[in-house]
């Protein structure tokens, strides 16, 4: 589904400590009273995919997601961040970048590294399952290579029509 806030979603830049949904003619302080954000970055490490879990998935509870979207969002950006520590940087270490805001009624998720992008055909020994989870899971999704190499997976959770706790 398309949605007109994919093009206007800022990208995460280190040292920035906060992201926040600006409408036309908001002064930035505004906007960041407005719109709650988390911005961590982690090392690409097995360890830190639980913590990104866990911060993104109460940076969802606040924002007012249900139990059966924060669980979905915590599924997500748990598979998510595998990806990134197991295939980002196959040659040296690196971090994980994770971006969490809540704009017109829709939690985004932005996933991102400094990697080398992604590869047709990368060895792994999963079942590669993890993107159409993520495609069945989120309201929307993209994965984007960046210009400058890594990649970027921006996730969409609308709360306004957010599933029914199971």
């Amino acid at each position: 589904m398309f949605s007109p806030y994919l093009n206007r979603v800022p990208r995460p830049r280190i040292g920035m400590s906060i992201i926040a949904s600006r409408r036309r003619g908001d002064s930035p302080l505004s906007s960041r009273e407005r719109s709650p954000s988390l911005k961590c970055s982690y090392p690409a490490v097995a360890s830190s995919v639980a913590e990104a879990r866990g911060a993104v998935a109460e940076f969802a509870s606040a924002a007012g997601a249900s139990d059966a979207q924060v669980d979905a969002i915590r599924l997500v950006t748990s598979e998510a961040m595998t990806n990134a520590v197991t295939f980002a940087y196959p040659a040296r270490p690196g971090h994980v970048h994770v971006t969490a805001w809540l704009a017109a009624g829709e939690i985004w998720v932005l996933i991102s590294d400094n990697g080398c992008g992604l590869h047709a055909g990368a060895k792994s020994d999963g079942l590669g399952l993890g993107l159409a989870l993520i495609s069945v899971l989120s309201d929307g999704f993209s994965v984007v290579g960046c210009a400058s190499g890594g990649t970027e997976l921006r996730l969409r959770f609308d709360l306004e029509h957010a599933p029914a706790a199971a």
